[in-house]
């Protein structure tokens, strides 16, 4: 018998392989939410996706392998980058973890809109006013910016993803962003309208921002993600929903397997 993690990561390229068919662009795939916190099995398992890549003929460009945006994966990230394997960090919801990725190199981050506004909606309970943090004032709309901001005005060739977004207002306030990811359902609702779509955020308005650069070292790094708690909450929920996303996979496998 094949261990599992083998099978699995050849099921999760040949997905990939499927999506690289339909689009132009790059495919994200995911290492195993369950090595979050292992620095050295992320990189084990990242090179060994890129790998298979490569041997089904695809170049290491269109692929982006995508770690969650903990301290240890942010470190696996700068490693990967310096080989030229080009990472997606996710379950970003906290300004200093876009920092790190940015100090790290990572190719692109992807802040999660919609689990900053569910988190601060369900937060507020029956004080949330909905018209008082739409559009710019949205609080997931607002982190995106700020990491946007700070990534032109001081250089950062990192790429900023919005992504998890809930409604159309918080895609219209993030126009001008690199790259945002919505489901084809907001795509629809956005085909349908004939409003104007102004561009909000600027590389030339951000770098004539008033923000100062931070570094943050492990410790620094983990007091102030400990300080979020928006963010520490986030991020330890996500990772347990991917990781049981993870194991009902080695379930379906093992199911399927001999």
């Amino acid at each position: 018998h094949r261990p599992l993690d083998e099978v699995v990561d050849e099921v999760l390229v040949r997905f990939g392989l499927e999506i690289l068919k339909i689009v132009p662009g790059r495919v994200s795939t995911e290492v195993d939410a369950r090595l979050s916190f292992d620095r050295a099995a992320t990189l084990a398992r990242a090179r060994r996706l890129i790998g298979l890549y490569q041997a089904a003929g695809v170049h290491r460009e269109r692929v982006l392998v995508k770690i969650a945006a903990t301290w240890e994966g942010i470190q696996a990230a700068r490693e990967l980058e310096a080989e030229g394997i080009h990472c997606n960090l996710t379950l970003l919801f906290s300004f200093c973890q876009a920092v790190a990725c940015g100090d790290a190199g990572v190719k692109l981050i992807s802040p999660f809109v919609g689990r900053i506004y569910d988190w601060a909606k369900k937060t507020a309970g029956a004080a949330w006013d909905e018209a008082a943090h739409a559009g710019a004032n949205d609080p997931g709309v607002k982190s995106v910016e700020q990491i946007y901001r700070y990534y032109k005005k001081f250089g950062v060739a990192t790429e900023v993803m919005g992504a998890s977004f809930r409604n159309v207002g918080q895609i219209t306030a993030l126009a001008g962003c690199d790259l945002l990811t919505i489901s084809p359902e907001l795509l629809a609702t956005l085909q349908a309208s004939d409003a104007p779509l102004p561009r909000r955020l600027d590389p030339a308005a951000a770098s004539a921002a008033a923000v100062e650069r931070v570094h943050y070292d492990e410790a620094a790094f983990r007091y102030a993600l400990n300080d979020d708690a928006m963010g520490t909450e986030k991020l330890a929920e996500g990772i347990r929903a991917f990781a049981a996303d993870a194991a009902k996979l080695d379930r379906m496998i093992k199911g399927l397997t001999p």
